[in-house]
């Protein structure tokens, strides 16, 4: 069995034959730098290339490189949750498997995991080469994340150093259809922020598109928050407002002689029925809200514990 290390690196990888050995081969020696235990979870994301066989070839010479093959893609978000479950470190950073996370900030974010903090958020200083509505189509995602969550994720990403305890607070979420940095946000914990500015991939293309951005952001905002549904119920109390206003107006007219026959009996039926049924539309919308946040089943609370010192494997070996 292997020695438990102190940090766990997880990656997730699609289709990225030709960066992959780079990638280890970089990180590993960021990682053998600090002189600190490690092991790296190359997740593999059901890619259709050489990546799979690569990354068993790796692991077998270096017992540190867990490879962890899906059998499909599944998507990031699943690829992230597969690399959790399998990471035994005290603390786990997650990280693109592209180089554009660079991992030359690792020892930056363990330097504030040893200072107590128990989530260290890399956060983008500049966003790297991008197209200017794809870049604004980021930071709407982002907001409405942050409105969801009542955090913001300006500038946020996904490359982060997560203790022990919080990557047991995001496995304890059982819901299926995650939004990882939307539950790190959740589960709270002490936070610190390390600046870095994207980098270049050094080989091939991002496979974020603007429709690929789309889509993500859709199905993590409906998957993550109640918020539509909520704004569906503010929406219905508003145009009841604006119906109510209306009738006043119309009813105005009628007393002052100046509505035409029949107007105001037809205006106000249809304002009275459609304020009836936008206020019910809202109620039940608000309802729904609460049913799909208990049908997540999330954790009433979260407990933060004080960590305890750690002892490499091999000095707990000698003393027995």
């Amino acid at each position: 069995m292997r020695p438990e290390p102190e940090f766990s690196i997880v990656i997730p990888l699609f289709q990225e034959a030709d960066l992959v050995a780079r990638v280890v081969e970089v990180i590993a020696a960021q990682m053998d730098d600090t002189g600190r235990s490690w092991e790296l979870i190359c997740v593999d994301d059901g890619s259709t290339d050489a990546t799979p066989d690569l990354l068993q070839g790796i692991g077998a010479s270096d017992p540190r490189v867990v490879p962890v093959l899906l059998s499909r893609n599944f998507g990031k978000e699943s690829a992230m949750a597969a690399g959790l479950d399998v990471a035994r470190g005290r603390a786990v950073v997650l990280m693109d498997g592209d180089l554009q996370h660079p991992p030359a900030l690792l020892p930056a974010l363990i330097a504030r995991w040893d200072e107590g903090f128990e989530v260290v958020n890399a956060v983008k200083e500049r966003r790297g080469r991008e197209s200017v509505l794809y870049g604004l189509a980021a930071r709407l995602f982002n907001a409405m994340m942050g409105r969801a969550v009542g955090r913001s994720f300006e500038r946020e990403s996904d490359y982060k150093l997560l203790d022990r305890q919080v990557v047991q607070a995001v496995l304890a979420c059982p819901e299926r259809n995650r939004f990882f940095r939307g539950l790190v946000a959740w589960v709270g914990f002490r936070v610190a922020r390390v600046p870095f500015e994207v980098q270049a991939r050094p080989l091939g293309q991002s496979r974020w598109s603007l429709l690929a951005l789309a889509r993500y952001s859709t199905k993590n905002l409906l998957a993550f928050s109640s918020f539509p549904l909520i704004a569906i119920a503010w929406l219905g109390l508003l145009v009841s407002g604006a119906g109510v206003l209306l009738g006043v107006q119309t009813l105005y007219n009628w007393a002052r002689g100046a509505a035409v026959t029949g107007f105001t009996t037809t205006i106000l039926s249809v304002l009275g029925m459609g304020g009836v049924i936008l206020v019910c539309l809202g109620v039940v919308a608000a309802y729904l809200a609460v049913v799909y946040d208990e049908l997540k089943a999330r954790p009433v609370y979260v407990v933060r514990a004080p960590r305890e010192p750690w002892t490499p494997p091999e000095s707990a070996d000698r003393r027995r």
